[in-house]
């Protein structure tokens, strides 16, 4: 079984390069935001390629395992499945993505535009997931994970890798976490070196749940980030790194999560998804307070959005 350690992530990013962007990072003023603290720094991952981080992800699979005739198989609530199918699309691989009714137009429009085969199946995503994992039985085809598969941990986590690079002098990283392939690989690079903070949806508390039961189990899946960050379970393969390098678990409610989508169009004119927004609900909510000189880095991680109508 692959190990997940900076030796391995280092590896897979330099596989990947060629087929993902070094997103950038910004320093903002705090108090633009009305917050009194260091400079905020943000790490715009929505600029990566299909508008969320999971490209890393499926380019880690796509590169280092051997896909059949049949191709790849992927469940998502939307992103993951886009991801999959640009990786498959660039790499000349068939692709068949299943998705839940919940996922969103723009997700859709994504991942048809990129030519894989879209079946949209099940109320949530796990069902989808099962329907998903019928397919590949019945053809052999290569399965792809979101979320708890080695590849895709290892290609997560080079955003950490990156942000490292770019801003070595931060103490805190806040993530939104799902199933938690991009916070798992993100502590697995980190390694405690810095405060990385989890914070998830009331309504979908995947994370929080399982640390607090000490296992990964059975969580609610609903909220307004309900196509990005709602599985019904955390991750097996990330939940002891999380255990050992996730500083903590915060919950913010979908009212915060929905502000928070506001503040950052009204403050830096950046428009992301309610998933992409859910780190920062933490800092304008309150739920996570930052100590005086704490210097703070938000993970910016999708925007797979129609809440800005263009004419």
């Amino acid at each position: 079984m692959q190990v997940i350690n900076r030796e391995a992530i280092a590896a897979t990013e330099r596989q990947i390069r060629p087929y993902v962007r070094n997103t950038p990072t910004i320093a903002v003023d705090a108090g633009d935001f009305g917050l009194e603290t260091q400079p905020l720094v943000f790490k715009l991952e929505f600029l990566q390629h299909t508008g969320s981080f999971k490209p890393r992800g499926a380019f880690a699979n796509l590169l280092t395992r051997r896909a059949p005739a049949s191709g790849v198989v992927a469940a998502s609530g939307g992103n993951h499945g886009a991801a999959v199918a640009f990786a498959a699309m660039r790499l000349g691989i068939k692709a068949t993505i299943f998705v839940p009714k919940i996922t969103s137009p723009a997700k859709l429009d994504r991942i048809r535009s990129y030519g894989a085969e879209l079946v949209v199946t099940g109320a949530v995503y796990a069902e989808a997931l099962a329907a998903s994992e019928a397919r590949i039985a019945e053809t052999g085809a290569l399965a792809v994970h979101a979320y708890d598969q080695a590849e895709t941990l290892l290609g997560q986590a080079s955003v950490g890798l990156e942000l490292e690079a770019d801003r070595p002098e931060i103490d805190t990283l806040l993530v939104a976490t799902g199933g938690g392939g991009l916070i798992g690989g993100i502590a697995a690079w980190y390694a405690g070196r810095v405060r990385v903070v989890s914070v998830e949806p009331e309504a979908a508390p995947t994370l929080h749940d399982a640390l607090k039961a000490g296992r990964p189990v059975d969580a609610a899946a609903g909220g307004i980030a309900a196509d990005s960050l709602a599985p019904r379970q955390v991750g097996q393969l990330m939940f002891p790194i999380a255990q050992k390098h996730v500083a903590e678990a915060l919950l913010v409610s979908d009212g915060a999560i929905g502000d928070a989508q506001r503040r950052l169009w009204d403050v830096m004119r950046v428009a992301v998804e309610p998933g992409g927004a859910t780190a920062m609900a933490a800092l304008l909510s309150g739920r996570y307070r930052p100590a005086k000189d704490e210097r703070v880095a938000v993970l910016l991680c999708g925007a797979n959005t129609t809440a800005v109508d263009f004419i």
